[in-house]
C-alpha cells in the first residue's frame, strides 16, 4: 500500500499529476480540486490509494487523509468503484458527503454523474453507518479559490467525468454569470456543482 507520495510536481493533466519521487515519475489520478492546488516544479504531498486490477495498477491522489479515507469507504458500497468514488469527491468534500448521507439528501448524491435517484437511495442506506457524522459545521466545503483559468479547469473536469465536449462547453457557458459574480477568484468546486446540475436538467 502506497500511503502517500511526496516530491516536485513534474506534470499536470486534466485528471492527473506526475510527482517525481526518487527520480521516478509517479502518475496519480486526482480530482480537479486537488489538482488546482498543484503547480509544476513545486513540492507536493498527496495522500494516495492504490487500486489493483488484473490489467492495471492505478494510484489515486488526495489533498489529505480524510479524502483518501472517504474514497476507500465509498467503495465499500455495492456498485461504487474507484471512478465513481472519485467523481463523488470531485463534486462534494468528504464532510459534505457525510452530511448528505446523515441527512438522507438524495439530491446531493444525484448531482454526481452516474448516480440516479434509485442509486442515491441505495447509497444512502449502505453508507449511513460507514461514513460517520460530519466533522465541521455550516455549509459544505466544496472547492478552493483559483486565481485564473476556471473555464479550462471546469471544462477539463467535466470531460474527465465523462461528458461530451459539446455538453461541457454548454455547461461552462451556463455558469459564467455565477463565476463573474464571484469576482476575480471564482471557486471551481461550486461552479462544477452548478454545471452538473445544469447538465442533469438538460438530460
Amino acid at each position: 500500500m502506497i500511503a502517500f507520495v511526496s516530491g516536485p510536481v513534474a506534470a499536470l493533466a486534466p485528471d492527473s499529476a506526475v510527482v517525481e519521487v526518487g527520480g521516478i515519475g509517479i502518475a496519480v489520478q486526482c480530482t480537479p480540486n486537488t489538482l488546482s492546488d498543484l503547480r509544476i516544479g513545486q513540492e507536493a504531498r498527496l495522500a494516495t490509494s492504490l487500486v489493483v486490477r488484473e490489467d492495471s495498477l492505478t494510484l489515486y491522489g488526495f489533498a489529505d487523509d480524510d479524502e483518501r479515507q472517504t474514497f476507500v469507504l465509498l467503495q465499500t458500497a455495492s456498485g461504487v468503484g474507484p471512478r465513481l468514488a472519485q467523481a463523488m469527491l470531485a463534486v462534494h468534500s468528504p464532510d459534505a458527503l457525510r452530511r448528505a448521507v446523515s441527512t438522507g439528501d438524495e439530491k446531493a448524491l444525484t448531482a454526481v454523474p452516474g448516480i440516479g435517484k434509485k442509486g442515491a437511495q441505495k447509497l444512502l442506506l449502505e453508507l449511513k453507518d460507514r461514513l460517520g457524522e460530519p466533522l465541521g459545521t455550516g455549509g459544505p466545503a466544496i472547492g478552493r479559490p483559483v486565481a485564473s483559468g476556471w473555464r479550462e479547469q471546469l471544462h477539463a473536469a467535466l470531460i474527465g467525468l465523462g461528458y461530451a465536449t459539446r455538453e461541457a462547453d454548454e455547461a461552462v457557458s451556463a455558469v459564467e454569470p455565477q463565476a463573474e459574480a464571484a469576482g476575480a477568484a471564482p471557486q471551481v468546486g461550486p461552479l462544477l456543482k452548478a454545471a452538473l446540475q445544469t447538465l442533469n436538467r438538460a438530460r
